[in-house]
């Protein structure tokens, strides 16, 4: 079984990469790239979603 606290952690590293990902649609000259980061937002999303629907305790700013 994981620690809350690590994967609060872990948590916090998947919403700073969704905020990398936000900054790279930003690029001009992304091309077709562009719709496998959208995609992984997505799916980022639904992550954070189900989260914290599974763990209504934790505060929204990990």
């Amino acid at each position: 079984m994981i620690d809350p606290k690590v994967m609060k952690e872990q948590i916090a590293q998947i919403e700073s990469k969704r905020e990398f990902l936000l900054r790279l649609l930003e690029q001009p000259n992304l091309g077709t790239l562009r719709i496998d980061v959208n995609q992984a937002i997505e799916e980022i999303d639904d992550l954070l979603e189900e989260f914290k629907a599974t763990f209504p305790e934790t505060p929204d700013s990990v």
